[in-house]
């Protein structure tokens, strides 16, 4: 049976777009999503990177969600250390109770941007060492009950009893043993962190333990797309994308060739190593890759981001591997 196919949007500025512009274009992503028959979509949390637009998540999926019907939104993720549970919860309870059977919420303990940008996100640099327990709030709040222990209780209202599934995000084998270990659902970074992808999928499973939540272990891996009608156009995307997700390298280039030359170097091959794992081609050979992917990752379902140059490009792509993966 084939996996779902699943998309993760972090709203790239493309060259030219404003911001609203870039919003607009996630949301008609979604609205497109939504009827070419793809799971769900998740928006990421960055902060202090001018390539992106996705910073406040919850508000995004608020939109998208009031612009279609069906599709699944969700946050992939928000990162946990920048926020306090309880209002994490009532934001996420709220959007429950607006939008029932609709709301996913991916958590992560990374920032979410550059180091420095910790102090002016919560005020402290040291937020991580509570990840576990924030988590275990997080999950309290909208898990458990919503009857009143008593005056000094804490009780998240819209979030109590909404039951939001919860999904840990991460990009190290530890991660995977904290997902297993708390019985939630697992999305490994493999969009960005290749390596540990084989070992953290394997312990994920060997030592998931069931959960009021998660009866089985559920696996997700993250993917990089860039289809297009033909290879070379796929390459040429691509390759724009890359330009625009690596300035410091691309910057001053006045060519293909230079830039190449540039993405060659022991700074490019590092940059391009993050990619690993990316389907680039025409819709059949993005189809044979995804497939392969999906076998390869022991994946349940697969995390799609598409890497191309234009808006334009990405709406493309996304009806390309639909018509290829999700149609028939």
């Amino acid at each position: 049976m084939p996996v779902p196919l699943s998309l993760v949007d972090p709203l790239p500025i493309f060259a030219g777009a404003t911001l609203a512009e870039s919003v607009e274009s996630g949301i008609e992503l979604a609205r497109d999503a939504e009827r070419l028959g793809y799971h769900r979509l998740w928006y990421t949390e960055h902060h202090n990177q001018g390539c992106y637009a996705g910073s406040a998540t919850s508000v995004l999926i608020a939109h998208a969600a009031c612009r279609t019907d069906r599709i699944r939104l969700g946050a992939g993720g928000v990162m946990l250390p920048n926020h306090s549970p309880l209002v994490v919860a009532e934001h996420f309870g709220t959007l429950a109770t607006l939008h029932p059977d609709r709301i996913d919420l991916g958590v992560g303990r990374g920032v979410g941007g550059p180091a420095h940008t910790s102090r002016a996100l919560r005020r402290s640099t040291d937020r991580t060492d509570s990840y576990e327990e924030d988590l275990a709030e997080l999950r309290g709040h909208l898990w458990d009950s919503p009857d009143d222990d008593g005056e000094e209780s804490v009780r998240a209202f819209p979030g109590a009893g909404t039951r939001v599934p919860l999904y840990l995000l991460g990009s190290s084998v530890a991660a995977a043993r904290t997902a297993a270990s708390s019985g939630l659902p697992f999305c490994f970074a493999s969009h960005f962190t290749p390596d540990p992808l084989e070992e953290a999928s394997r312990v994920y499973r060997s030592e998931f333990r069931p959960s009021p939540q998660c009866a089985e272990p559920w696996f997700i891996a993250g993917v990089n797309v860039t289809a297009a009608e033909t290879g070379a156009q796929a390459q040429e995307e691509v390759w724009a994308a890359r330009r625009r997700l690596s300035p410091a390298l691309s910057s001053g280039r006045s060519n293909a060739e230079e830039t190449r030359a540039a993405f060659d170097s022991p700074l490019g091959r590092r940059f391009l190593q993050r990619y690993t794992y990316s389907a680039i081609g025409a819709a059949e050979e993005t189809a044979r890759y995804l497939r392969w992917f999906a076998e390869h990752a022991g994946a349940d379902e697969l995390m799609i981001e598409f890497h191309t140059g234009s808006a334009r490009a990405r709406e493309v792509a996304l009806r390309l591997v639909a018509d290829a993966m999700l149609t028939g």
